[in-house]
Order: structure tokens, then C-alpha cells, then sequence
């Protein structure tokens, strides 16, 4: 499809959307034990795939800074990603160590907490 150069260049669909998911990720990932953080940037990563495609088909069509709004976003994501896994990789380690018997006893959890500073 050609440009009309008197045709205004829109904003790439979803772009602020996939920077917010971005950011919100990053957050997330210490909330909810990185679920919200996984959430967030799975949804990003899907919109920001399907708005790069937008751009690739017709550059001229969108403005630039939406498009380096929805990069942004995606590496946002991204991080966000990957810093909820290992959130959840960590709170699966603590899990495991402490044991879940030990976190609905407050006494057993205190005792298992003892344990764990004595071995340092």
C-alpha cells in the first residue's frame, strides 16, 4: 500500500498499551509472588509482536515515536519476564527449604528461620 503523503501518520495501535504492560511487569514481579509481573508481559509481548507487524507492512503509515514506544515496551516486558521467573524460581527455593507445613505454624517457621541464620 502506498503513502499518501498528505495522509497523517497515526500512532502504531497498542503501543502505549504494550509500554505500560512493560513497566507494570517490572513492578509486578514482586507482587504476587511474579505472577502479575508474567501476566503483564505475556500480554505485552503478544501485542507488541502483532503491532510490530503493523509497522513492518507500512512504515511510513505510523509515527516513529510510537513505534519506539512499543520497542520500550517490549523490552520492559521482557525484563519484567524474566525477573518473575526468577522470583518464582526463589520463592519455590524458600518453599521447599522452609517447607509449606512450616509456613501456617508461626512457631515451626520461627524455628526453621533460626536454623537457616545459624548455618551463615
Amino acid at each position: 500500500m502506498e503513502n499518501n503523503w498528505n495522509e497523517p501518520q497515526i500512532a502504531l495501535p497498542n503501543a502505549s498499551v504494550v509500554l505500560v504492560l512493560g513497566i507494570i511487569s517490572i513492578v509486578g514481579c514482586c507482587c504476587s509472588y511474579g505472577l502479575v509481573g508474567i501476566i503483564c508481559a505475556v500480554i505485552a509481548l503478544v501485542l507488541a509482536k502483532s503491532a510490530s507487524n503493523q509497522y513492518a507492512s507500512d512504515p511510513q503509515r505510523y509515527t516513529q515515536s510510537s513505534y519506539s514506544n512499543m520497542n520500550t515496551g517490549k523490552i520492559c516486558a521482557i525484563v519484567g519476564l524474566v525477573l518473575s521467573i526468577v522470583a518464582i524460581i526463589y520463592m519455590i527455593g524458600i518453599i521447599s527449604y522452609i517447607g509449606i507445613g512450616a509456613l501456617s505454624n508461626p512457631e515451626l517457621l520461627q524455628e526453621r528461620m533460626q536454623e537457616l541464620m545459624n548455618q551463615r
